[in-house]
């Protein structure tokens, strides 16, 4: 079926929250299981697993038929790399570490053709517009993508009303974890600072009609989230999963882990 609306961007906009599920492992068998278990959205993430151009694409394909919606996260705010991530076919875009408006704002342009940005025009040959299947993909793409910004240190939360001024930003995603070391609060995100900044944050951006996000691996805490309002919610890790129930089946029959 080709694409001709953006269902993920749609149902935040609707006020519908939006469970996913982050995606990890870099293959797009795994990612093809994990698309076919009911999330709504699933992150494919180049940031921080080694996600290179053609197994982002790989992983796009794997979800495409599926229910979830794909989110692709860049590595780094690249418009070179954003275009990219387009043209193989990724509609939302997560960027990481967003802290000031003229970034935000330099994000929005490297996600649309001219004369709102300045996205390279070279999608009819490329998956995005299934290889010139979209009728009028080039005049249609600048409504259908979203963008979503990471705010993720004490620098983004001190600019976060300017970020979300910025038309063409549809949602903040705030980084339990970079945000709890900006804090002075390293590798404690449940620090009761680090959560008042969320919770706020949180309030903020559905203040403005936008959306809200987080990763919340703990069950309580993402099910508080959604009750605060934020309207996509990533509730596991493929990682976090595989590596628990393997190594609890592992001690099970008495064998421990790896030693350093």
């Amino acid at each position: 079926m080709i694409p001709m609306s953006n269902p993920f961007k749609e149902a935040m906009k609707a006020g519908q929250p939006q469970v996913g599920f982050w995606l990890m492992l870099a293959n797009a068998y795994a990612t093809e299981i994990c698309a076919s278990c009911g999330f709504d959205w699933v992150l494919i993430d180049g940031e921080h697993s080694p996600n290179d151009i053609p197994m982002m694409a790989a992983n796009l394909q794997a979800v495409s038929g599926y229910g979830p919606q794909a989110v692709a996260r860049v590595p780094v705010g690249d418009p070179v790399l954003i275009k990219q991530y387009l043209d193989i076919g990724a509609q939302t875009i997560l960027v990481p570490m967003v802290d000031t408006a003229e970034q935000a704002a330099a994000m929005v342009r490297a996600m649309r053709y001219p004369p709102h940005g300045i996205r390279g025009v070279g999608a009819g040959s490329a998956r995005a517009s299934r290889w010139s299947a979209v009728p009028d993909y080039l005049k249609r793409a600048n409504d259908q993508v979203c963008l979503l910004v990471q705010a993720e240190t004490a620098t983004a939360v001190k600019n976060l009303d300017a970020i979300l001024a910025v038309e063409g930003v549809d949602g903040v995603f705030f980084g339990p974890s970079d945000l709890s070391a900006s804090l002075g609060h390293l590798g404690n995100a449940a620090h009761p600072d680090v959560q008042q900044v969320i919770e706020d944050g949180i309030r903020r951006v559905r203040a403005t009609g936008k959306a809200p996000g987080i990763l919340a691996v703990n069950e309580p805490d993402a099910h508080r989230y959604l009750e605060l309002g934020a309207l996509f919610v990533a509730v596991g890790i493929d990682v976090n999963l595989l590596t628990r129930h393997a190594r609890a089946l592992a001690q099970r029959f008495g064998r421990g882990g790896v030693t350093a």
